[in-house]
């Protein structure tokens, strides 16, 4: 059984990385016509429909972790969320086109290494 939550628990660290690189295709389509205003940025995302498959994406996350969190030390479990930095990371770099430096890579090292310290306590 903590196998199967520890999968779903990486599953919504997935499923929370995807929505972010969603909403930030959403809001970077049409994004001159958005102007740069408050209400302009907020009308441009409430008629996006990617901005609403990432909403979506994060409501299933949220969901599914009500779940993993019944069954996982919280101890245990938030630290997974931190791997999300890491995916959104990597993802932004491969599917948005987003800049990779050093210093990036770094931190998502330490994150990873803060990650198997307290796994190896679980």
């Amino acid at each position: 059984m903590k196998t199967l939550a520890l999968s779903l628990a990486v599953f919504c660290v997935l499923l929370s990385s995807a929505a972010q690189l969603v909403m930030k295709r959403g809001m970077s389509a049409g994004a001159g016509s958005a102007g740069t205003d408050v209400a302009g940025t907020y009308l441009h995302a409430l008629s996006s429909p990617l901005v609403w498959l990432g909403l979506g994406l994060y409501g299933a996350s949220a969901v599914l972790w009500l779940w993993v969190l019944s069954r996982l030390d919280v101890s245990l479990a938030y630290p997974l969320v931190s791997l999300g930095f890491v995916v959104t990371l990597a993802l932004g770099v491969v599917w948005l086109g987003e800049p990779l430096s050093w210093t990036r890579v770094a931190g998502c090292g330490l994150i990873v290494a803060g990650v198997w310290l307290l796994a190896l306590d679980a």
